[in-house]
């Protein structure tokens, strides 16, 4: 193969199809996207990391590991980077190309069985989260470096069936994916609806999600002058992960509020482990009084579902926990709710 032309592939037929599904039957909940990008990153990071413990020259001095969110309004894109292990030309075409990893068969089959309300849930069972980026953009480009490579590589498409691979310049590892936006979609170059759907669905990723974000800040002569400052948009925070021996009342408290949004007083704190077969965390807090949200007429409410530090699931009753329980990577983090 000459890896200095532009190669145009074709996806799998089965994947076609999935595309196509994503596309039509999941597009009312379009926001998911972030979630899986953000998801997908965070993964990359973690796996430079453990290639790091047998080997740090593979770092290449780079141990600031951060998501970085970043939007071009005039270009109308959004980009989601991280500096993890990144793909070689080949993994690109294998990762990108095909999802025969995810158990394509089974996913059609579920999606088409499945009631749409619950159908974004499915994406992350399933493996196909990249794809869901084809439903607010209309072509998607990824340029990423492998770890300790010297050169990166530029896969794109339109989800339309083919998509193309050439050699692309990048300063360093890592992997940007580019979210060329439909123009209906341009919501999601807005830094307020960026920070909100990364505090609802990856508040609890353990690496720093950050964007660069205009201030109005106070000079030395005491006016007012506009600048550009990095911000962290979640907390980080994975309070069920911990043991409970070393959590204080206080940090319990504290993360009571932060996920209920009530700042009542709590009467019980549950927080326990399962290990074995099936390994799963649970956090769930029992409020005092009844919360205020509560007091306005009928509330949705039920444990939160975090696989992976990431929001699987709101509300989750009885039926959707017993069909992620076959999961050994669930962590169950209950509210007030």
């Amino acid at each position: 193969m000459n890896e200095t032309r532009t190669e145009t592939l074709e996806f799998r037929s089965e994947l076609r199809q999935v595309l196509h599904l994503i596309t039509h039957s999941l597009y009312s909940h379009r926001e998911v996207f972030l979630r899986e990008l953000i998801s997908n990153a965070s993964d990359a990071i973690d796996k430079v990391r453990f290639a790091a413990l047998a080997d740090q020259a593979i770092l290449a001095g780079d141990h600031d590991y951060r998501i970085r969110l970043a939007t071009d309004e005039a270009a109308g894109t959004l980009t989601v980077s991280d500096n993890g292990i990144g793909m070689t030309r080949e993994e690109a075409v294998e990762n990108l190309g095909t999802i025969a990893k995810s158990g394509t068969r089974a996913f059609l089959e579920k999606l088409s069985e499945t009631d749409p309300s619950k159908r974004p849930g499915l994406i992350g069972q399933f493996g196909v989260g990249f794809y869901s980026a084809f439903m607010v953009a209309d072509r998607v480009s990824v340029v990423t470096r492998a770890a300790g490579a010297s050169e990166g590589v530029r896969w794109e498409s339109d989800g339309q069936g083919t998509f193309t691979v050439e050699p692309a310049e990048r300063a360093g590892r890592g992997t940007d994916v580019v979210v060329h936006l439909k123009d209906d979609e341009k919501e999601f170059l807005k830094e307020w609806r960026l920070r909100q759907l990364v505090k609802q669905f990856s508040d609890f990723v353990e690496h720093p999600i950050v964007m660069d974000v205009e201030r109005d800040e106070k000079g030395p002569d005491g006016k007012s002058e506009e600048k550009v400052v990095t911000e962290t948009f979640n907390s980080q925070k994975a309070l069920w992960l911990r043991s409970k021996a070393d959590v204080t009342k206080e940090e319990y408290e504290s993360f009571y509020r932060l996920v209920s949004g009530d700042y009542g007083e709590v009467a019980k704190t549950i927080h326990y482990a399962a290990e074995g077969t099936t390994e799963f965390n649970v956090l769930l807090f029992v409020p005092a009084k009844l919360p205020i949200a509560f007091r306005w007429g009928e509330v949705k409410s039920g444990p939160r579902l975090y696989v992976k530090r990431v929001l699987a699931m709101d509300h989750c009753g009885r039926s959707c926990r017993r069909g992620f329980a076959s999961s050994p990577a669930s962590s169950t983090a209950p509210t007030s709710r």
